[in-house]
């Protein structure tokens, strides 16, 4: 393997052991379904239809992973949606 294949590898295996985390939204009885849409674009960057869906797979299995990434690039983004009156956590 030349040195240019080995840092390749090393990087891809880098990236790989970098931890995901993951914002998980659940389902409640107050927030409507505009509202959660809503938020979910604004705060996670998703399109109304990706919006939609997470909403629908909340209510119908109780929760949805809303968002992929690095726990401090997920931070802000749930404590805004807590701000928004969803409830969510980091995972």
């Amino acid at each position: 393997m030349g040195t240019k294949e080995k840092g390749l590898e090393d990087l891809l295996l880098e990236e790989e052991t970098v931890k995901q985390n993951e914002i998980v939204l659940f389902n409640d009885d107050v927030n409507t379904f505009d509202h959660v849409i809503e938020t979910l674009i604004d705060v996670c960057e998703h399109t109304p239809e990706q919006a939609e869906q997470c909403s629908l797979i909340v209510h119908y299995n109780g929760k949805c992973t809303v968002k992929t990434g690095e726990y401090s690039y997920l931070k802000p983004k749930c404590s805004k949606l807590l701000q928004a009156g969803l409830s969510a956590e980091i995972v």
